[in-house]
């Protein structure tokens, strides 16, 4: 099993969300686009911008709370922007 840390992006919102999922990434950001409760619900417009691949959940969480440590939307943006093209 793998488990994925994503960063996902809101026009509406003009925020950043980060999770991590053991799903299928394409289906976690689906469920993000549904009318449910919670920060991204309702909204329908998040857009995946990254996504790491870890072999563990224990991996996955430690870099999830490290990149919500941040609480910087410039940090987030320059890791968006270290990807390769």
């Amino acid at each position: 099993m793998k488990f994925t840390v994503y960063i996902i992006f809101s026009i509406t919102k003009n925020n950043f969300y980060v999770g991590y999922t053991s799903d299928i990434l394409e289906e976690r950001v689906r469920k993000h686009n549904t009318n449910h409760k919670g920060f991204t619900g309702g909204i329908g417009d998040w857009e995946l911008k990254y996504s790491e691949i870890y072999s563990t959940k224990e991996e996955a969480i430690r870099r999830e709370k490290q990149i919500k440590n941040w609480k910087s939307k410039r940090m987030i943006e320059k890791l968006i922007q270290s990807i390769p093209t």
